[in-house]
């Protein structure tokens, strides 16, 4: 490996550029390599200014990208299918071993964080810190029988805050890699990873999430995820090159907020579950489709419209996670989109999560939706992105349209509300050493 002043050096002089092309360049310019390259560069120089790191210490450069899901809308909490992909904007460290019985990390803009391995049990006062991510995941490691070394790390992140793409589970990839590198000589898998991280986030942190968030952000590229069985779910990437499709993805902040929508959220999942409670089961995964219709009219009567219409979407979604996976192995993206298409719809009519009974003058979602299908006009595809009721939309948006679409959605929304990304892919990784 090389120390920080070497692999610094070998940054600035291009070695790596391949690596962080792979990663960053996926619109082909070379203004976008450049970016990555002085980050890259700027990341390595604030390890060495904020820990001195001895000159023989290796050093390695690490990324864990955020993560968007693609398919499957609320079908996960059902064991059913998902379809996510991991995205070029990312948390980038440079760590090195450090010789101490701890890690000690100094994200950019925030405090520096210390956390010591001789005591790795669950804290309260860390609940919701990203204390409670570096412990948990630390624990878990160790928990796998490998032995924990400190390291020192500085950190810079591109994810978003609040925009569905999951900096939690970014954050989590991003330190299950530098121990899996600096503790495990590498014997961790990207699933592996991705548990240790849902691990840390249920346990330590207080957010009893399910695995996507992290296969997304570990496993990179499109990934297909088959919840049949929360606990070991099949997971599989779905081999297609995103650069090739014509389009850009695009995450567009409708500036509306998550606060207060917790009952929202639970209802979707109260409902389902009421639904498939009616058949004597925990899930609708458990409950065929046939027996669902066959039963709809006594649902009506003991669960209500709302509940059958939640369901009715779980049953399409569900298996639409399954074909848009298909769609991309195949290389038919017209495909992809028509489905893509066909689930924004069903999660409006059908899941009802674009906007809150709660406040129904605030309808921002189903505004910029209606929006954004105007500009498409046919072309792409359109609809809610995450858990819904407030936050973001998701297009995939045709390059001659993609000016005009940012242009028009943040006349709308406000500036700087238009992300373009693009699914990257490859997950959480060592970029270079």
């Amino acid at each position: 490996m090389k120390t920080c002043q070497t692999l610094l050096t070998a940054l600035e002089s291009g070695e790596y550029d391949q690596q962080l092309a792979a990663l960053y360049a996926l619109d082909g310019k070379s203004e976008s390599l450049d970016l990555a390259r002085k980050r890259a560069i700027r990341v390595a120089e604030g390890l060495q200014l904020a820990f001195s790191p001895s000159e023989k210490t290796p050093a390695a450069l690490f990324s864990g990208p955020g993560r968007t899901e693609i398919g499957g809308n609320h079908t996960d909490h059902q064991h059913g299918h998902v379809l996510c992909g991991s995205v070029d904007l990312d948390m980038l460290a440079c760590a090195v071993p450090n010789g101490l019985n701890k890690i000690r990390i100094l994200s950019e803009g925030y405090a520096a964080l210390e956390v010591e391995l001789d005591s790795l049990l669950p804290r309260k006062e860390e609940i919701n810190t990203s204390a409670a991510l570096v412990r948990g995941v630390a624990a878990k490691v160790q928990e796998l029988g490998y032995d924990l070394k400190g390291f020192d790390a500085y950190v810079t992140s591109t994810v978003l805050s609040g925009s569905g793409l999951s900096s939690s589970a970014a954050y989590e990839v991003l330190i299950g890699n530098i121990l899996n590198r600096f503790c495990c000589d590498g014997n961790m898998d990207a699933i592996e990873i991705a548990k240790t991280g849902q691990y840390a986030e249920n346990i330590y942190f207080g957010k009893p999430c399910g695995l996507m968030d992290q296969m997304g952000s570990s496993v990179g590229g499109a990934v297909a995820i088959d919840f049949a069985d929360p606990k070991a779910p099949v997971v599989e990437q779905a081999g297609y090159d995103f650069t090739k499709s014509g389009h850009a993805l695009c995450i567009v902040d409708t500036g509306s907020c998550h606060a207060d929508l917790t009952d929202d959220y639970a209802d979707i999942t109260r409902e389902m579950k009421a639904v498939a409670a009616h058949f004597g089961k925990e899930v609708l995964r458990d409950v065929t489709e046939d027996e669902f219709r066959a039963a709809i009219p006594s649902l009506r009567v003991r669960c209500g419209d709302r509940a059958v219409l939640r369901a009715i979407h779980f049953f399409d979604d569900d298996r639409r996670a399954v074909q848009e996976a298909q769609a991309l192995e195949e290389g038919d993206f017209n495909r992809f989109l028509a489905l893509v298409n066909a689930s924004g719809l069903s999660s409006a009519l059908n899941l009802q999560n674009t906007w809150s009974i709660a406040d129904p003058k605030q309808q921002a979602i189903p505004l910029a939706l209606a929006e954004g299908t105007r500009l498409l006009n046919g072309a792409g595809a359109i609809r809610v992105h995450g858990g819904g009721f407030a936050g973001t939309i998701q297009a995939f948006v045709p390059n001659d349209r993609l000016e005009l679409f940012k242009t028009v959605m943040e006349s709308l929304l406000g500036a700087g509300k238009c992300h373009i990304l693009h699914i990257r892919p490859q997950g959480g990784c060592v970029v270079a050493e």
